[in-house]
């Protein structure tokens, strides 16, 4: 098999400081894998055999709790590494990964892990950077739901994502890529109704700009107002 040009990985932040020999290295044991669109990249609870960079596309996180509901933990962008159980002692998956576009990722065998960070620290680093962020993140969500009106936090749900992926727009800033109200709902804790509800209200006031799986933040101060609790006006 054709080893991978490392120019592909010129832009992944995990790789950062890496040689170009060093990099060569990382990705003779990578192979890149295309998923179409709501395709499973890997499922919760079944055996992590792999780690993965996504090069493009979007991926959707979701998670199963013990209650049965359904919860968006995340999604994944191109250039951030994804999938990698071991770095945090798992043996299994602890969530679903689903393309939300179509996606290529770059994928190494979960075993190459430990022999992989033990010759490259720099990848080592950067994926402890990438676990504690993701932490950082979620010790901030769980904050929103146990202190915050739901308005805000599907203020700062679409703020999370617009500086994430978002992309300038004529009418403002566009989440770029494709999202429900119910993917909406899984990442506030709250329904569709009450999602419906309130982004049918933002869009009346100019706020935001739906369609299907679609949403413009047109004024994303004033939603960052509401995420912090103050007026809109």
């Amino acid at each position: 098999m054709a080893s991978l040009d490392r120019s592909i990985v010129a832009n992944v932040p995990v790789f950062a400081g890496l040689s170009p020999a060093d990099l060569d290295v990382i990705l003779s044991e990578a192979r890149s894998v295309r998923y179409p669109r709501e395709c499973s990249v890997f499922d919760q609870g079944t055996e992590a055999h792999s780690f993965f960079v996504l090069l493009h596309g979007h991926l959707r996180v979701e998670k199963m709790t013990p209650q049965g509901q359904q919860i968006v933990v995340r999604y994944v962008s191109a250039g951030e590494l994804f999938g990698v159980a071991q770095a945090m002692g798992l043996k299994e998956y602890p969530a679903t990964a689903i393309a939300v576009v179509e996606s290529v990722a770059l994928c190494w065998p979960s075993k190459a892990w430990q022999h992989l960070i033990a010759r490259f620290p720099a990848l080592a680093a950067g994926a402890l950077q990438t676990v504690g962020n993701r932490l950082q993140d979620t010790q901030a969500r769980v904050l929103e739901m146990s202190s915050e009106q739901v308005e805000q936090r599907i203020a700062h749900a679409l703020l999370r994502l617009a500086k994430q992926a978002g992309r300038k727009v004529e009418r403002g800033v566009e989440i770029d890529f494709p999202i429900s109200r119910q993917d909406v709902a899984e990442m506030t804790g709250t329904t569709l109704h009450t999602v419906s509800r309130i982004l049918s209200a933002w869009e009346q006031q100019g706020l935001v700009e739906g369609g299907r799986q679609r949403i413009v933040l047109r004024e994303p101060h004033k939603l960052f107002g509401l995420a912090e609790g103050r007026s809109k006006e």
